[in-house]
């Protein structure tokens, strides 16, 4: 087995009596960007701190290749969470500066990029010598960002990485991740919620729901077996009869439904129907159906 693959078994997590993941069976492999999607209380960050070992699992196991990575710190040294930095309680709120952090994870983290680090600091137009409660979100983030890029970790998570960046620092930031990711190779999860804006950066997607695995599906397959078919609903209900449908809506006699084609299946456009590709976030959309997450 390749040695850096990171891979979860029945991760299970409990917070009292509610039951918040259940049994996670996900693998994530070397050389890739996954786009971690799920609504609010879905438990994106939940999973990713427990694939990063800051956050125990009521029960399951995490490898790294055959190492297990809880209190490992082999291990712990190929991955990194990068979170939203919180200013209410604890540490964040001793008044630490920017310059702070990067001397802890300079020391902390095993392959820690101090130049690149330097060079994303001068690029964000972060003052090093700013304590972290005199930051705007954005620059919290941006904070955040640089600490994920420079931590150079085989294993890099991000949790809402854009959030309170504008479109031009969001654009930036996509640009910079993709140049890391050309150049080393590295891992990238990306959770976030402006989904389509991040759809080409993702070759794979990760949707979670309500807890669980949704589904894990190359980005590009997934969109091309994806599609919406409308119009007279005895038309639509002939053309998709058999096939895996999702998210039915009707209006008087017309009708549109999501369809997913399996390997080999098709679909052919008549009079009465009309057959639209799906963008990523419409798609997520359609699978979670208006449930609560």
């Amino acid at each position: 087995m390749n040695e850096r693959i990171l891979r979860s078994r029945g991760i299970v997590k409990k917070y009292g009596k509610q039951e918040v993941l259940h049994n996670i069976d996900l693998t994530l492999e070397p050389g890739k960007i996954y786009g971690l999607i799920g609504r609010n209380g879905a438990g994106k960050t939940t999973l990713l701190s427990i694939l990063s070992a800051q956050n125990p699992a009521t029960s399951g196991e995490i490898y790294l290749g055959e190492k297990q990575v809880w209190e490992n710190p082999e291990a712990l040294r190929h991955i990194f969470f990068s979170r939203e930095i919180s200013l209410n309680g604890g540490i964040d709120s001793s008044g630490l500066k920017v310059k702070d952090y990067l001397e802890m994870a300079e020391a902390y983290l095993p392959k820690w990029d101090k130049k690149m680090a330097e060079e994303l600091v001068d690029f964000f137009h972060l003052d090093k010598k700013k304590k972290t409660l005199k930051l705007s979100k954005g620059m919290l983030s941006m904070l955040s960002i640089v600490l994920a890029l420079a931590s150079k970790a085989d294993f890099t998570f991000l949790d809402e990485p854009v959030s309170g960046l504008d479109v031009v620092a969001r654009e930036q930031f996509y640009r910079l991740l993709l140049e890391e990711f050309t150049e080393s190779g590295r891992t990238f999860v990306i959770s976030t919620h402006i989904i389509e804006e991040a759809a080409d950066l993702f070759e794979e997607v990760i949707f979670l729901h309500q807890g669980k695995i949704l589904l894990k599906e190359n980005t590009q397959e997934l969109l091309e077996h994806s599609v919406y078919v409308s119009g007279r609903a005895e038309e639509v209900d002939r053309a998709v009869k058999g096939k895996e449908i999702h998210h039915q809506e009707t209006l008087g006699r017309s009708k549109s439904v999501m369809v997913r084609l399996k390997e080999g299946e098709t679909l052919e456009q008549t009079e009465g129907i009309t057959l639209q590709p799906m963008n990523l976030q419409k798609v997520f959309v359609a699978l979670c159906d208006g449930e609560d997450g």
